[in-house]
């Protein structure tokens, strides 16, 4: 069985076994055996059900190296015909909370043309379905999976129809190693910049940037083998929730460069990290460098402008990492 979940179908290879009673069967004399194998080609003399897959886009009948299907006919003129065949179904899934979503897939078996009064489809009491538990889905699980009646009422009538129901639930391993985890790890890099000391524009404006083209760049590929639906899915507000702390990140450095002033690049040619960094409260008694071209005024609003950079710079640091986990622990408590 494979999942595809763009073209949202699934591939699937079954052995369907067909037994039905034929009165009107005449058995061989000489037959002492429990029952007799067929020559295939006697289906095109005697009645068999006219059942097709619904919901197939395609049906395989293989061939190799001999074509696969055998008739058996037992002495209460039962015969039972199986055959091999490769079916491509579609389904109909929602990814409202993908990649932690369970998909419902089917396989409707139909009479073509006799309606419940002429033929009625039962499953075999004993074991209906089996399915084989070697089967491994790069990214699915079958969680679950049982048999139904879907017998429809059409215009012309009721028509016999059995299911198969498939409950598939999507492995998370992939996703966390491959979107949430490097998704996250480029938020916490974004955090960087409240390290950074405020005067390193190129510094912190390239990680920003940075951060926040990769994050997009993965969100482009996290939806590459998805079909373009309409509404939101959970890893939609994943991806959107880490641009807005990216893109918070950048304008926190916007907030601080706006506090930093207009006369900050001036000033820093002046004065030296050491001047810069001494208490405010003192900065008034001390002398400035000779070299210096900045004024009194100029230089007060500079240290004054910087401290509350620096206080946002040190608020940032506590404040988006507390943002971030409760942001996980709203996420994954409501999809998990």
């Amino acid at each position: 069985m494979t999942n595809t979940g763009k073209l949202q179908t699934y591939v699937t290879d079954i052995f369907l076994a067909q037994s039905w009673r034929d009165p009107r069967l005449r058995l061989p004399e000489n037959m002492s055996e429990e029952y007799r194998i067929l020559d295939v080609e006697w289906l095109h003399s005697i009645w068999r059900p006219d059942c097709f897959f619904k919901n197939a886009k395609s049906v395989t009948f293989h061939e190799m190296t001999i074509p696969n299907h055998y008739l058996w006919l037992y002495h209460d003129k039962t015969l039972l015909y199986m055959s091999k065949l490769t079916l491509v179904l579609s389904c109909a899934m929602k990814f409202e909370t993908y990649p932690h979503d369970t998909q419902i897939c089917t396989m409707m078996i139909e009479s073509l043309s006799h309606t419940d009064h002429d033929l009625v489809f039962i499953w075999n009491m004993t074991d209906p379905l089996v399915v084989n538990p070697e089967i491994e889905l790069p990214q699915l699980d079958i969680s679950n999976n049982y048999t139904t009646d879907c017998t429809i009422e059409y215009s012309t009538g009721n028509f016999t129809c059995l299911a198969v129901v498939f409950n598939l639930r999507r492995r998370l391993g992939y996703h966390l190693f491959h979107t949430y985890i490097p998704s996250a790890l480029i938020v916490v890099m974004s955090w960087i910049s409240f390290w950074i000391k405020p005067e390193a524009i190129p510094a912190r404006v390239t990680l920003g940037v940075t951060s926040l083209l990769t994050l997009a760049t993965q969100n482009t590929q996290s939806q590459q083998s998805l079909p373009p639906v309409s509404y939101v899915k959970a890893i939609d507000v994943w991806m959107s929730s880490c641009s807005v702390f990216v893109f918070m990140s950048l304008m926190e450095f916007a907030v601080v460069n706006n506090y930093m002033g207009p006369v900050a690049t001036k000033a820093m040619k002046g004065y030296s990290d050491e001047d810069i960094s001494v208490d405010v409260s003192d900065y008034r008694d001390m002398e400035r460098p000779r070299y210096s071209t900045v004024s009194q005024p100029q230089y007060d609003t500079f240290c004054n402008g910087r401290s509350i950079a620096l206080c946002i710079d040190q608020f940032s640091r506590f404040f988006f990492p507390f943002s971030f986990l409760i942001l996980n622990v709203v996420y994954w408590s409501t999809f998990l």
